[in-house]
């Protein structure tokens, strides 16, 4: 996707670590229009999957999820980062380390809003090591749903997450692809 591949070489920073920066469109900041393109692209390639929920990871995974809810006409769920006082413990779970923040978080869906009839979109931001995806995965299992689609917005195809979706049978549609960091250069694999 040419748009994004100008964001990222206009707007990413290379930060040591292998860790691409674009607050300023996407993780931060967001570019609406630049999301509307990316929910597009989404709902382009997925529209035939008969998908009939959208699920994500706060926050970062909400932009393009919902925009991709919007173009495909669908409701959007995402996954929460902690517990709120309104929510009982009726959830579906699972433990989430993350790349960037070097931390584990317990994500989790109030089971109302995902059940064995919903065919999911998963729709996340990055795609490094696969951790986030792998829970959402887990997740929509434990509900009795089936992933339908994974749509990345922009993937480290030098880290191990597409590999092993891609070997597991899922179907990944990953928006820009990125081969490689090294001295702070995004080179792109597509």
């Amino acid at each position: 996707m040419d748009a994004l591949k100008h964001a990222i070489e206009t707007n990413g920073t290379v930060l040591p670590g292998n860790i691409l920066k674009v607050n300023s469109f996407l993780n931060h900041q967001i570019d609406p229009q630049l999301m509307q393109q990316i929910g597009q692209a989404f709902a382009d390639y997925f529209q035939s999957a008969g998908i009939t929920k959208i699920l994500t990871v706060e926050a970062s995974g909400i932009a393009p999820a919902v925009l991709t809810g919007l173009a495909m006409h669908l409701p959007v769920v995402f996954a929460r980062k902690s517990k709120s006082l309104v929510v009982k413990d009726d959830v579906y779970s699972a433990e989430v380390y993350s790349y960037t923040k070097n931390t584990n978080n317990h994500i989790y869906i109030e089971k109302p809003f995902l059940d064995n009839t919903d065919r999911v979109l998963i729709i996340d931001d990055f795609l490094a090591n696969g951790e986030a995806t792998k829970g959402l995965i887990k997740i929509t299992e434990a509900a009795g749903a089936s992933v339908s689609g994974i749509g990345i917005v922009i993937e480290k195809t030098f880290q191990p997450g597409g590999t092993y979706l891609r070997d597991h049978g899922y179907n990944v549609l990953s928006l820009a692809q990125i081969a490689s960091l090294d001295n702070q250069q995004v080179t792109f694999a597509n």
